[in-house]
């Protein structure tokens, strides 16, 4: 996949662009979905799939004041996601106050067919663009015929009646839902980082622990609690059991111990894979896990299979 850091950047480099645009947090079943029309399309015209996507997100930007803004991917998760789903092309646009005002004949006229040649332009159902979301499917339908580009309207997808989306997503996983979660995204929940060893979380001293640290303050973490989770790191995994600590601050403290490998973490990056709630996080009197609530915890990663 190509990652390019503006539009003009990308400006005569995609060919027979099938573009689509949009947050894609989490990158879901849903979002997958637009994906694998993009490709298909892109093979039936000599073409390429192409995703635009801002960076802040516009709600930072337009509504400072707001805080409580939780993402379900940092950056460079998305990224890493949205390679695997087999996406071409994405374009990170820098998103400002100046660009906000971009009108929605000007993004699709001057950006999407000018910059980026567009060939067909896809879009999720109810999906809006440009300055006061003017810009939807009939609004780029009536434009189409004008510019030389065809549009496609991808229809809501449902899972056992419930139609998938990211706010609900962020719900499952504020209740600390992780299974709910990741049927949803049809994949395992992640958090991508640098790892740390991490002395903190008393048990013992023969007990080692990892800390996981996250970089975005609008990265959503779990609730406090026990999870069963991997740790993808250098090519391999390893079984490991995940607790998640309410540090009172901004950001919420993520340890974790792997349940048979001994391997060095020091400023190792790696990937964590949430796959299940197993317990509520018990403390004892020194701020730490007493010994039996670890190794309840501890067993019941074991007997899980995933």
């Amino acid at each position: 996949m190509k990652v390019f850091h503006d539009t003009a950047q990308a400006a005569g480099k995609i060919r027979n662009a099938v573009v689509t645009t949009g947050s894609f947090d989490g990158v879901h079943i849903g979002h997958k979905v637009i994906i694998d029309r993009l490709n298909q399309i892109a093979r039936e015209i000599d073409g390429e799939s192409v995703l635009i996507t801002f960076h802040p997100h516009p709600r930072k930007v337009l509504y400072p004041e707001q805080t409580d803004l939780k993402l379900i991917n940092s950056q460079e998760e998305k990224i890493e996601l949205l390679r695997k789903a087999g996406l071409q092309n994405l374009i990170i646009v820098p998103f400002s106050i100046g660009f906000s005002k971009t009108s929605s004949h000007e993004f699709v006229s001057e950006i999407l067919v000018g910059q980026l040649g567009a060939k067909v332009v896809v879009v999720g159902h109810n999906h809006h663009f440009g300055h006061n979301r003017q810009g939807d499917y009939e609004y780029l339908h009536n434009l189409a015929a004008d510019l030389g580009f065809s549009v496609e309207e991808i229809p809501l997808l449902d899972i056992e009646n419930e139609t998938v989306s990211s706010t609900k997503i962020r719900k499952a996983l504020f209740e600390g839902n992780i299974q709910r979660a990741n049927a949803y995204l049809d994949h395992q929940y992640i958090i991508k980082g640098r790892l740390q060893p991490s002395n903190e979380i008393l048990v013992s001293k023969d007990v080692p622990f990892f800390t996981i640290e996250i970089t975005e303050e609008e990265k959503l973490v779990p609730p406090p609690g026990i999870y069963a989770s991997n740790l993808f790191m250098e090519d391999k995994w390893h079984k490991s059991v995940t607790f998640v600590f309410d540090s009172n601050t901004k950001s919420q403290k993520v340890a974790s111990h792997l349940i048979y490998d001994t391997i060095n973490t020091m400023d190792q990056k790696g990937i964590l894979y949430f796959y299940k709630k197993v317990m509520d996080i018990p403390l004892s009197v020194n701020g730490g896990i007493a010994p039996h609530y670890f190794e309840e915890a501890k067993e019941r990663v074991e007997d899980l299979i995933y």
